[in-house]
């Protein structure tokens, strides 16, 4: 829970925030939830496949998102890696929150 905490105030480094928590746990939470989404649409289960389609991986988006947005913030680096990690990050985000 530190890190997730962490992950939210922005104090992780950008790349750890990007990379871990935006583009891995993201890939991995969404496919996770959109292949369960399929199955329970697939058996019927139409409000269990909203639940876990949206409300398990909104929150998870929004969080990541912030984080990062935050940790761009903070990145001492050039400013073209911190807009380009916000850029891809919202855009991702929000794809993966629309399918």
């Amino acid at each position: 829970m530190n890190a997730l905490r962490r992950l939210w105030n922005g104090d992780l480094p950008l790349p750890q925030a990007f990379w871990k928590w935006a583009v891995a746990g993201g890939i991995a939470v969404n496919l996770t939830t959109s292949i369960l989404f399929l199955v329970l649409v697939m058996n019927d289960q139409i409000v269990a496949a909203l639940i876990v389609g949206y409300v398990l991986s909104v929150p998870y988006n929004f969080v990541a998102t912030v984080g990062v947005w935050r940790s761009a913030g903070r990145y001492e680096g050039e400013r073209r890696w911190a807009d380009l990690a916000r850029i891809v990050t919202v855009a991702g985000m929000i794809l993966f929150s629309l399918t």
